[in-house]
């Protein structure tokens, strides 16, 4: 059972990350050395690196505000949160995304209906910047304001203070039928009322299976006591959603509902069989081991080459996050049946909390005071030849922009400057870059996500 840490172990953390900075050459670019990633892009590879192996942990809790370190997990965050009855107002759905990671490079679940994105519940965070010193930083200033998508361009979070929310042990779901056309009114009352049918919404996110098979899974924290499901096990929760109205779930359960199988992506490496999932150990039944096993494929090139073997045609990866306006949902998910053929497909609500300005987060610029449904899609789609040009993640780029929409930038995006810089207010990125890294010693946003730098 993991536990806080206190002061003097962050301190000690923080000492440690700072030598490691003083012996990178000052001509070397300055990165994380870190052996785990959820990003989906290519990376050129580097040897040198910042020890961070001493800011995994949550430092304090204290009342409804935690202290947490850059790298911690998720599933150790909420670990020792849900001991004092609280979880973060946002927890993205994979155990192994790290706080820093979700306010540098985004997060989202089922909550973000009613509080926005993770760096939304960020109070005050440590930054170690570019220039080699570590600079706490506060709603309103430019670092803060501009750190969401920054994805390590403007530093490294060392430490976060965290808004949190008390939560009951227990969620009851309800799976909700629509034609995906209903969806966007359907959102829409929920996101206003926090209510359907009477009943309140305490989390909200959804499946597209078929052009006409579309479903909401309507969360409700409850302290009530009864029989539980565990897909942890033998079942699989995404199945659940067709197969039943409603369920019951331990709110640890809930918060990794969809880690156990990847959403639907373990089906790839055979874990849904029932055969394969009765020797599969359960502890190796989650999204990190799976993205290892996709690790190796892209290192070996396994799946091409099955591919090649079975007379198959060459498979592009279209592994990517969108948000779009609610009111042009049903447009992108029938335009993307079409053109790209994948499913199911996730559906999340979200709805910045911040209203300061029209387009508060500079970086990631969504409107304030618009709902927008994220549309999650992860898997490989036969192309061809093509393939290796990315066509397909290239439409969709066209498509969402096309939209008033925008993507998340952990996967392939392949964006001409220009446009990319229109779309993630590069000017000021660069701005603020110049501030806090006057030495260029980190890698740009744009290098990192379009030239993989």
């Amino acid at each position: 059972m993991r536990t806080a840490i206190g002061w003097n172990k962050h301190r000690e953390g923080v000492a440690r990350l700072l030598e490691s900075y003083a012996a990178v050459p000052r001509d070397a670019t300055v990165r994380l050395a870190k052996p785990t990633s959820n990003l989906f892009r290519g990376r050129t590879p580097h040897t040198a690196g910042l020890d961070v192996s001493g800011l995994d942990a949550v430092i304090e809790v204290r009342g409804e505000v935690a202290e947490v370190q850059g790298m911690c997990t998720y599933e150790h965050l909420v670990e020792v949160t849900l001991a004092h009855g609280m979880i973060p107002l946002v927890v993205p759905q994979l155990r192994t995304i790290t706080l820093g990671g979700a306010v540098s490079g985004l997060g989202i679940e089922s909550t973000s209906f009613r509080s926005g994105l993770p760096h939304e519940s960020v109070l005050e965070m440590d930054v170690l910047t570019g220039a080699g010193e570590v600079v706490t930083t506060r709603p309103g200033d430019d670092l803060f304001d501009t750190f969401p998508n920054s994805y390590g361009s403007l530093g490294y979070a060392t430490r976060l203070r965290i808004q949190l929310e008390p939560v009951p042990g227990f969620v009851a779901l309800r799976h909700v039928r629509f034609d995906p056309a209903a969806l966007p009114d359907a959102i829409t009352a929920i996101v206003e009322s926090g209510e359907w049918d009477g009943e309140r919404v305490d989390g909200l996110d959804g499946v597209v299976f078929t052009p006409d098979e579309a479903y909401l899974t309507l969360a409700r924290w409850t302290d009530e006591p009864g029989p539980t499901s565990d897909y942890a096990g033998q079942q699989v929760f995404y199945r659940s959603i067709q197969e039943r109205s409603t369920d019951r779930l331990t709110m640890l359960d809930y918060l990794w509902r969809w880690d156990t199988d990847w959403f639907w992506c373990s089906r790839a490496f055979g874990a849904q069989h029932p055969l394969v999932r009765r020797v599969w150990p359960r502890r190796l039944r989650r999204s990190d081991v799976y993205w290892k096993l996709v690790a190796l494929d892209r290192r070996f090139g396994i799946g091409d080459r099955l591919d090649r073997r079975a007379g198959r045609p060459q498979g592009e990866r279209v592994v990517q996050d969108v948000e779009v306006p609610v009111d042009r949902l049903p447009e992108f998910v029938s335009w993307f049946d079409a053109e790209i053929g994948m499913r199911p497909v996730w559906l999340c609500p979200l709805r910045l909390r911040r209203t300061t300005s029209s387009r508060p987060w500079p970086s990631y610029p969504l409107a304030a005071g618009t709902t927008y449904v994220n549309v999650g899609f992860w898997g490989n789609v036969a192309v061809g030849p093509e393939a290796p040009t990315s066509p397909r993640n290239r439409a969709i780029e066209t498509k969402v922009h096309e939209l008033g929409g925008h993507k998340s930038l952990y996967s392939e995006a392949f964006y001409d400057r220009e446009t990319f810089d229109a779309l993630y207010d590069g000017a000021n990125l660069a701005a603020v870059k110049k501030r806090f890294d006057p030495d260029d010693r980190l890698t740009g946003l744009y290098e990192k996500v379009v030239e993989r730098g």
